[in-house]
């Protein structure tokens, strides 16, 4: 194993010690707990967004804090869900009275937890919350790490547009229901050319010959659909394309526009990404898909996997507009 690291216990608590002196602009980092907050904490009466998960995702969730997002962001060890502690404590911090949204991906963990404190916040606090769930991979019905689908791409999209929607001044249940949108109208799946090394473990996660590639992958290193030969960017495009639009108009019907999100799992370049894009782009355009907005880019990673995501969101005229508003986080920025 080649890493940037000291020592692999280390690593989450000296990554976000590094997070805080390369933003102290836009974050407040509290490494005791392992809870990124804004800087600026948002003003009385805007209903707050938190999010977390295991490490390993970066820029997910941390590097999603700030005006137009999340409001805090609690990590794990890798790819480990964080306690419910830690969730309480950044709950009753980020609150200014008009209670908190919790994104939670699909993950067993993950949910638990947040369930956990979402019980001990509005028992020991009065503070409200309501959590929504992300479940948009269509690769598996279950997988190692989930009853039901996985939360992946799409809970990047989710807290852009619903921290938009709180930045509007939109009350709790609505801002809720921006979520359940959003995760309602996307589906992703995506792939592996390689595995990620855990830096506890030193080794591959998972052994996949130099030509073959996993189908359907997680973002754990999760076994995937299939394992297939390694083939062309375009057959590897409509391999993803395909099960996504079949089940994304079989539960809400015509998808005529939508943001395409293009994910890089953390060791394939933009020139790749941007190539698959390219493919993606025409394979919608021959479908009848029109792409309102994009993405491309490493926003969910998984450690040094090479490979990629996709995700479509079918969207409307609301969902743009709260796409388009400012955005000013050290993981995404325009507008502001």
């Amino acid at each position: 194993m080649k890493k940037l690291i000291n020592a692999p216990e280390d690593v989450v608590v000296e990554a976000l010690r590094g997070m805080a002196a390369a933003h102290p602009q836009h974050l407040r980092v509290d490494t005791a707990n392992r809870i990124v907050y804004r800087a600026t904490p948002a003003a009385p009466g805007k209903v707050a967004l938190i999010s977390g998960g295991g490490s390993g995702h970066e820029p997910l969730h941390g590097g999603f804090v700030g005006p137009g997002m999340l409001d805090a962001a609690i990590a794990g060890e890798v790819f480990t869900s964080p306690v419910p502690d830690q969730v309480v404590e950044a709950t009753r911090r980020a609150d200014t009275g008009a209670g908190v949204v919790h994104i939670v991906k699909n993950y067993t963990g993950d949910v638990m937890n947040f369930e956990m404190a979402a019980e001990i916040a509005a028992a020991e606090t009065g503070v409200e919350v309501v959590s929504v769930i992300t479940d948009d991979d269509v690769a598996v019905q279950d997988s190692l790490y989930t009853a039901g689908r996985r939360g992946v791409g799409v809970t990047v999209l989710a807290e852009k547009i619903a921290g938009a929607a709180a930045e509007q001044g939109r009350p709790l249940h609505e801002v809720a229901d921006v979520v359940r949108r959003v995760n309602e109208n996307g589906r992703s799946m995506g792939m592996a050319l390689t595995s990620c090394t855990v830096p506890a473990a030193g080794r591959p996660t998972f052994d996949l010959p130099e030509h073959e590639m996993e189908i359907g992958v997680g973002i754990h290193g999760e076994p995937g659909r299939r394992r297939v030969p390694l083939a062309p960017a375009k057959e590897v495009a409509a391999m993803l394309l395909e099960p996504i639009l079949e089940d994304l108009r079989t539960a809400v019907g015509d998808t005529k526009d939508v943001i395409a999100f293009v994910n890089g799992m953390g060791a394939t370049p933009l020139l790749e990404l941007y190539l698959m894009y390219g493919e993606v782009s025409a394979l919608l355009a021959k479908a009848g898909v029109n792409v309102v907005r994009s993405l491309v880019g490493p926003y969910i990673t998984s450690l040094d996997m090479a490979g990629c995501s996709v995700t479509l969101l079918r969207v409307d005229d609301d969902l743009v507009r709260l796409w388009d508003a400012p955005v000013n986080t050290p993981g995404l920025r325009w507008g502001a």
